[in-house]
């Protein structure tokens, strides 16, 4: 089987690259060639994909079985996928995201027919509009599209946590191991799924040159459900740290960062918990099996393995703390100006 994947080097797509290799996959990767490491085993072809024309160059006498594009973020980025492999592929499939799911919540458990709808973050709009796109093309031109929406997805190479740094994910370790309290927005008793990268590759890659898969989409992630205030105790656990945890309503963090209006409303602050029946009917063999407990185990003993790995983004710690400082001084008027109003 002969597949493209546009991009393969990032933090779930790695991991795919990776498995597909395994499997035997004839596996090529079109970027800019910048990560070769993570690109062992496939063939690179070098190109910077937002150059169409570049990009037609470099796939010139390709066809392939299946194109998989993890870069598409917007319509633009369709309408050039479909420029580029209406006649070039079998099976194209397009990396949406469960955070395209109506929020509020309609219902507890997210579906593949679940609603998709999201006010509060521009990423995942543009994400439902994606998948509208392609299934338009699929209907009406055959174009062959499978959507697969993973949910929050890590590595060895990122702390999941809700209010975290992605660029330098070290930080929330950091914080736990100098003893500052990390913030949880609500109770901290929303349920959340996460899923390691390797978990996600076993049905994503049993997907790729699955006819009957075509105009389907897909949940891929792990059925092990935690409470945002226990992931975070798991995630001490293995730095060998204490959770010191404040909670503070999603709103009231979103007031003072409203960078986070995204994913925190329209993401992590709702319940996330998925229906992965359907991706277990059409691969067998997918099953979830690390816990999140032993993989951020790894992800610490990653980062503690090279001290150049432990950047901390110093202005965002800075942020966190004056947010919890203004939190609890005005928890602490508030408590006085009511009691004092009794």
């Amino acid at each position: 089987m002969k597949v493209l994947f546009i991009g393969g080097t990032g933090l779930i797509s790695s991991a795919c690259t990776r498995l597909a290799v395994e499997r035997g996959v004839e596996l090529f990767l079109l970027n800019r060639g910048s990560d070769p490491d993570r690109a062992r085993g496939a063939t690179s072809l070098v190109a910077d994909f937002r150059d169409e024309a570049a990009t037609k160059r470099a796939l010139a006498g390709h066809r392939f079985d299946v194109v998989v594009d993890w870069i598409a973020f917007t319509p633009d980025d369709i309408e050039r996928d479909l420029r580029l492999f209406r006649d070039r592929a079998d099976q194209f499939v397009f990396i949406s995201s469960a955070s395209a799911y109506l929020k509020p919540l309609g219902h507890w458990l997210l579906r593949e027919d679940s609603p998709l709808a999201n006010p509060f973050w521009d990423y995942s709009r543009n994400k439902i509009a994606c998948e509208e796109r392609l299934l338009r093309a699929y209907r009406d031109d055959g174009f062959p599209v499978t959507i697969v929406r993973p949910s929050l997805t890590y590595g060895d190479t990122q702390v999941p946590l809700v209010l975290n740094s992605w660029e330098r994910p070290f930080t929330g370790i950091a914080r736990m191991r100098q003893g500052k309290p990390l913030i949880v927005p609500g109770d901290g008793t929303s349920l959340w799924t996460i899923t390691h990268n390797s978990d996600f590759a076993k049905g994503f890659v049993g997907l790729l040159g699955h006819r009957q898969a075509i105009g389907h989409a897909f949940n891929i992630m792990s059925d092990e459900v935690l409470t945002w205030d226990e992931i975070y105790r798991q995630v001490a656990a293995a730095a060998g740290a204490e959770a010191k945890i404040v909670h503070i309503a999603s709103d009231f963090i979103v007031a003072c960062l409203p960078e986070m209006e995204g994913t925190l409303l329209g993401d992590k602050s709702v319940s996330a918990v998925f229906d992965t029946t359907k991706i277990k009917r059409f691969v067998p063999d997918f099953c979830a099996t690390t816990p999140f407990a032993e993989g951020i185990r790894r992800t610490v003993a990653w980062f503690d393995a090279d001290p150049a790995r432990q950047q901390v983004d110093a202005e965002m710690d800075a942020g966190w703390d004056r947010l919890i400082d203004v939190y609890e001084q005005g928890l602490a008027n508030a408590v006085a100006a009511f009691r004092g109003g009794a």
